[in-house]
């Protein structure tokens, strides 16, 4: 009888097992998140193998360990596995497999490597890997079957089969999330565009998307109190040709519907009380299949910053024609009155008129080479002859010529002794520091002293002058040195500083420094301060191989040249980029392909990288969050955008540094040898009662020298000199371990066990160390605290 139902069993037993498998594979189809995924598939082949213990791996398109989901271990198992000191060992064993494999005695196989067995828990065992369309994308295994003594071969076509729906659910999670990523990014750009964006969908005739911009601009225009629905009823559209549109009188589906093709055309949108926006408007008909129109994209941009640029144009060359004019007149009145044939003077009355017009010809000469300095600034391509100087003869340099030309105020100096030479193109530092000294007399009572001091800032001298005039307002410090500025409504009108500041501002970039302006606002006067790079720092570290080779002469021992990734999609900039580098004496290496930045960073090792941006389908923000091999590197951003927020965003990610586009060459390789400068010889550290000082290579606490070994040295460095941000697991072992030891995460935390009882820093209450879950570790940024 038992023998008769056997087969029925057996049915009834396939039809169960069937039915688990599809409904398993339904659940699995049902979602695109990736951790729940994981752990159905792993749950569901336990359930269908008999299998207590389950671990799947996934991995990312460069081999690096991307997750580990678990299923069927206890809190202590699984603390017992990641503890387990071979179990990275284990990994790279079974990672490789090229077909599944099956073990009844998982001990014994682990014991034949030679590997410690403390961490193995199971016997039976079972793996596959995992692969969609040929690509690897991680492993699955089984462990400790539960229903029998070994797993079985209906077992393996189960793991193989949950294993291919895997990493198809990992391959379509991936792909899923590229594309919200694709659209957010898209998103992002069209509602911070600076441009108006409209979708209209013709069958509801109503607007689907409006931006930020397209906001603003119908809130310039709507009535207060009204909703902004019903600005088409009001509005009129007036063209460039005169024609005029009211919107309420043309249906708004009947519009869209006969929507044609618009490109670049100027038109006025006006109110009834008299408010109006000019815009620049573009309108595309998206259609369907069969040509019918099923939305349009209409965008707008609003003219009014270009009209108002335009104003400063023509006020700045009405000026510029005023201050050229004005010699001009000075020259041909005494050079008309000397040539009147009617008229005798005696020499000292023709020596006047002489030394008129010899002192209103030098002054055009300057306002000439005004001019001619701002074109090469804006155009990138100025250039400066820096060597070694003293800081006290550049400002002894510039006073003695303030005071010579007329300056009537008294300039107070304060330099500290022992302050380091800088790289500074004489001629041009003095020419800074005249114009910072006739600015600050313009705009402060003659009373009142205009004081130039100096300090040192880590790899760079401040130098800066202060005067206690007129002050500026907050809102006008961010346009000081920009070319087009008319007179602001702030504390002190900007129409005085002619090209002055712009000047300033391009001649210290050029010697890779920065300029900034302070002010506490109307009546408290005004501090500019730039900062110029060290010279005994840069002779030191050239030697040392840290920045370009000294201009005369062999090097005294040879050595290879500074390698230098440049990252760009731009052939004139990759281009431009590298023929500076290479005459600076660097070894350029360019790509304009920066999906394949990592395996570029591992093979060619760069010492710095120069990273676009904006690149296409990414930025380099992005870059720096997603590909690890860029924190361990100085990178600086080459861009054209040079607004503060962006710059902020650059150098939060951890930039060395930011270039705005154009620049010359000077700037760009005076800013790579600062940042290499930098990385050699950087600034101690100091937390509390934490120092580190690099240069010896000693650790104290509270005064206490603390002994290190090479490695803990090598960590607290690594941690120390990327303060404020997490060093994740991956990139200490790469950093410190080469990315080739044995050990792995638990190598890492061992290592900051040691270095954390050594330093008297509690695990539990950290003050310099602090653990971030499943990611690294970090250190508090010194200049935050």
């Amino acid at each position: 009888m038992n023998d008769a139902n056997e087969p029925g069993r057996e049915i009834e037993a396939l039809r169960e097992r069937i039915s688990a498998l599809t409904g398993a594979i339904l659940r699995i189809s049902a979602s695109l998140d990736v951790d729940t995924v994981l752990k159905e598939v792993a749950e569901a082949a336990r359930g269908l193998t008999g299998a207590r213990y389950a671990v799947i791996t996934t991995e990312g398109d460069t081999g690096e360990l991307e997750d580990v989901v678990m299923s069927g271990f206890t809190a202590e198992e699984e603390r017992q596995v990641v503890e387990w000191t071979d179990n990275m060992q284990m990994f790279e064993r079974l990672r490789d497999l090229p077909s599944p494999l099956r073990m009844a005695d998982m001990r014994a196989f682990v014991a034949g490597l030679g590997l410690s067995t403390d961490g193995v828990i199971i016997n039976t065992f079972q793996g596959t890997p995992m692969r969609h369309r040929g690509k690897h994308v991680g492993n699955f295994f089984l462990g400790e079957k539960e229903t029998g003594p070994e797993f079985t071969e209906e077992d393996e076509d189960v793991l193989v089969l949950f294993a291919s729906q895997a990493a198809a659910a990992v391959a379509n999670a991936r792909t899923h999330r590229a594309e919200m990523r694709a659209r957010a990014h898209m998103e992002a750009l069209v509602e911070t565009a600076p441009v108006a964006v409209l979708v209209l969908d013709v069958g509801a005739g109503r607007p689907l998307s409006v931006n930020r911009e397209a906001r603003r601009l119908m809130e310039g225009l709507r009535t207060a109190g009204r909703p902004a629905e019903e600005l088409p009823e009001v509005i009129t559209c007036r063209f460039a040709d005169g024609r005029e549109i009211a919107l309420g009188e043309l249906p708004l589906t009947q519009a869209l519907v006969n929507a044609t093709t618009i490109r670049a055309e100027e038109m006025v949108l006006s109110v009834p009380d008299g408010r109006s926006v000019t815009t620049l408007v573009n309108a595309t008909p998206i259609r369907s299949e069969d040509g019918k129109t099923v939305s349009v994209v209409v965008t707008l941009q609003d003219l009014a910053p270009f009209q108002e640029l335009e104003r400063l144009r023509a006020e700045f060359l009405s000026m510029v024609g005023h201050e050229l004019r004005s010699p001009l007149t000075s020259i041909k009145g005494s050079a008309a009155t000397l040539l009147e044939e009617s008229t005798a003077f005696d020499p000292a009355e023709r020596h006047e008129f002489y030394r008129i017009i010899h002192d209103q010809a030098d002054h055009m000469r300057g306002l000439i080479g005004d001019l001619l300095d701002a074109g090469r600034i804006e155009a990138g391509t100025l250039s400066v002859a820096s060597e070694p100087s003293e800081v006290a003869a550049l400002v002894e340099g510039a006073r003695n010529t303030f005071l010579s030309g007329g300056g009537r105020h008294s300039v107070l100096i304060d330099l500290p002794p022992g302050l380091p030479r800088v790289m500074a193109d004489r001629r041009r530092i003095v020419q800074v520091l005249n114009n910072l000294l006739a600015n600050a007399a313009r705009h402060s009572p003659v009373t009142s002293p205009i004081r130039v001091a100096a300090v040192r800032e880590g790899e760079h001298v401040a130098v800066s002058v202060s005067d206690e005039g007129k002050g500026v307002a907050p809102d006008v410090l961010p346009h000081l040195f920009r070319k087009y500025v008319g007179a602001a409504a702030g504390a002190r009108p900007l129409a005085d500083s002619g090209l002055g500041l712009v000047i300033c501002k391009g001649l210290v970039e050029a010697h890779g420094g920065r300029i900034r302006a302070e002010s506490g606002g109307a009546g408290r006067g005004t501090r500019f301060i730039f900062t110029l790079p060290l010279a005994e720092d840069a002779a030191q570290d050239a030697a040392a191989g840290f920045g370009p080779p000294p201009p005369s002469g062999p090097p005294p021992a040879p050595r290879a040249p500074i390698r230098v990734l440049v990252v760009d999609d731009d052939p004139q900039t990759l281009r431009f980029v590298r023929d500076a580098l290479v005459g600076a004496g660097y070894s350029a290496l360019v790509t304009g392909e920066h999906s394949e930045l990592s395996q570029v960073i591992r093979a060619e090792k760069p010492h710095l990288v120069l990273l676009d941006l904006m690149l296409s389908g990414t930025d380099g923000i992005e870059l720096m969050e997603s590909v690890p091999e860029l924190s361990d590197l100085p990178v600086i951003f080459i861009s054209g955008y040079g607004r503060d927020e962006t710059v902020a965003r650059a150098l939060e990610a951890g930039a060395a540094d930011y270039i705005v586009k154009p620049f010359s060459p000077m700037e760009l390789t005076a800013r790579v040898a600062a940042a290499l400068r930098r990385i050699a010889r950087p600034e101690p550290f100091a937390l509390g009662e934490l120092a580190i000082h690099y240069e010896e290579r000693r650790v104290t606490v509270a005064g206490r020298e603390v002994d290190l070994t090479a490695k803990e040295y090598e960590l607290l460095s690594v941690l120390s000199l990327n303060a404020g941000r997490v060093v994740a697991y991956d990139a200490l072992l790469r950093r410190i371990w080469s990315g080739s030891e044995a050990g792995g995460i638990d190598l890492v935390r061992n290592f900051v066990k040691k270095l954390r009882a050594k330093l008297g820093d509690d695990a539990d209450k950290p003050t310099w160390i602090f653990n971030v879950r499943g990611v690294g570790y970090r250190m508090a940024n010194p200049r935050a605290s």
